[in-house]
């Protein structure tokens, strides 16, 4: 069935509210190793078990001392010397000062570290050649983090940096979502894999690889049903397959408004599907809904098309059914450095590379023809450059807004 009406395109923001109003979580909790945690979704707040740094430190190799206790002078005799890792707690014997390695806990009545450089040694005396400050060069215990601080929020996608504050706070597991199952497959008779030999009126299926690539880049187990040709049985078939093996079903092709084909026949017998037409380019067919126990994500024929869909709508399905707390990509605004053809009516997302110019402004280029089937206008671009639904073409020199590629282009 139609969402819109047929003479109508729907907004591509009320496209994505209607997702998301139809999306729930479909994934369940895993506790695992931290070694195997890297861009997986959390699945509850991260409390921290302890205060960062755990006590007073050394910022710095140097000297330390209590900055009240330095005379007109500036020389202390060295009393004894603390290492990162020392165990042994040490008081600082009054009128005197330590030597200190960087990370070292601060001893007992110290409350300042001076850097070496800024200090001579004579025998076993230490002359501070610079006035010092209460609290110079020293890491304060819970500086960074307190214990019970929330540190990490459910729903964040586990980066390197996380990974890294996790390890510091001594966390060897979390608890995460498991990996959403998303089955991919494309459809069409003239679908042919990439390193067989073409016929006439064939031509590569480009779609599932370039899609699989992006969803390697997530949290997710990839079920590929590889091409389906156009034939009812067999795609009947591809369809209960997917539905019986995945939490999302992911396909591209034979989605256009109008199109007579069986693809729309068979899903229109398993589920409830809507096929929309979105004001939105490139990528105006689109289909989305429910399979009996699937969400299901149809992508237009068209490469270009099919890949921006899935960055702009399905990344949103995949999203919220895998738990995941996804942020919009980065949008900045840019000078163009040439005329951007465009007609009222879609909101147009061009494929563009940004880059400082020599003024250390913020400008954008296009990479060339933006037709629907042109990949390399994709290949070479590190931005969409986003031009709103109602306006016209753009001239040179004009600012508009990009869209840097984020999630999960990179």
């Amino acid at each position: 069935m139609d969402c819109c009406n047929q003479s109508g395109l729907m907004p591509l923001e009320q496209a994505q509210s209607s997702l998301l109003n139809q999306v729930s979580c479909k994934t369940h909790i895993e506790n695992i190793n931290l070694e195997s945690a890297l861009n997986r979704i959390l699945a509850e707040d991260i409390v921290s078990p302890l205060n960062i740094p755990p006590f007073d430190n050394s910022a710095m190799d140097g000297y330390a001392l209590c900055a009240e206790q330095l005379p007109p002078n500036g020389t202390l005799p060295l009393a004894n010397k603390v290492l990162a890792g020392d165990t042994q707690e040490y008081s600082l014997i009054p009128g005197h000062c330590l030597r200190i390695m960087t990370g070292a806990p601060l001893p007992q009545g110290c409350d300042t570290v001076e850097m070496q450089e800024n200090t001579q040694q004579f025998d076993d005396n230490i002359v501070f050649t610079q006035a010092l400050s209460k609290g110079k060069n020293v890491r304060f215990k819970g500086e960074d983090i307190k214990q019970g601080d929330i540190v990490i929020h459910a729903g964040t996608k586990l980066n390197a940096s996380h990974i890294g504050l996790l390890a510091t706070l001594g966390i060897n597991r979390v608890s995460v979502q498991s990996r959403l199952k998303i089955a991919l497959l494309s459809s069409g008779d003239e679908l042919v894999a990439p390193g067989q030999a073409l016929e006439h009126g064939q031509i590569y299926d480009s779609n599932r690889f370039a899609i699989r690539a992006l969803l390697e880049k997530l949290p997710v187990e990839i079920i590929d049903l590889g091409v389906i040709p156009d034939d009812q049985t067999r795609l009947k078939s591809a369809f209960l397959d997917a539905n019986q093996r995945a939490d999302v079903v992911i396909s591209s092709g034979g989605v256009s408004v109008g199109e007579a084909d069986y693809t729309k026949l068979v899903l229109d017998e398993l589920g409830q599907i809507n096929f929309w037409k979105l004001a939105i380019k490139p990528g105006k067919p689109f289909a989305f809904g429910q399979l009996s126990q699937a969400y299901f994500v149809g992508l237009p024929g068209n490469p270009v098309s099919a890949f921006v869909t899935f960055y702009k709508l399905a990344m949103l399905v995949i999203a919220k059914a895998s738990g995941w707390n996804y942020q919009a990509p980065l949008r900045l605004p840019a000078c163009t450095t040439n005329k951007l053809k465009k007609s009222p009516g879609r909101i147009d997302f061009q494929r563009g590379y940004a880059e400082l110019n020599q003024h250390g402004q913020l400008q954008v280029s296009s990479t060339g023809k933006q037709g629907s089937a042109i990949f390399t206008s994709l290949s070479q671009a590190n931005c969409f450059i986003v031009l709103e639904q109602q306006r016209g073409s753009v001239e040179a020199g004009e600012q508009v807004t990009i869209e840097m590629f984020g999630e999960p282009i990179v």
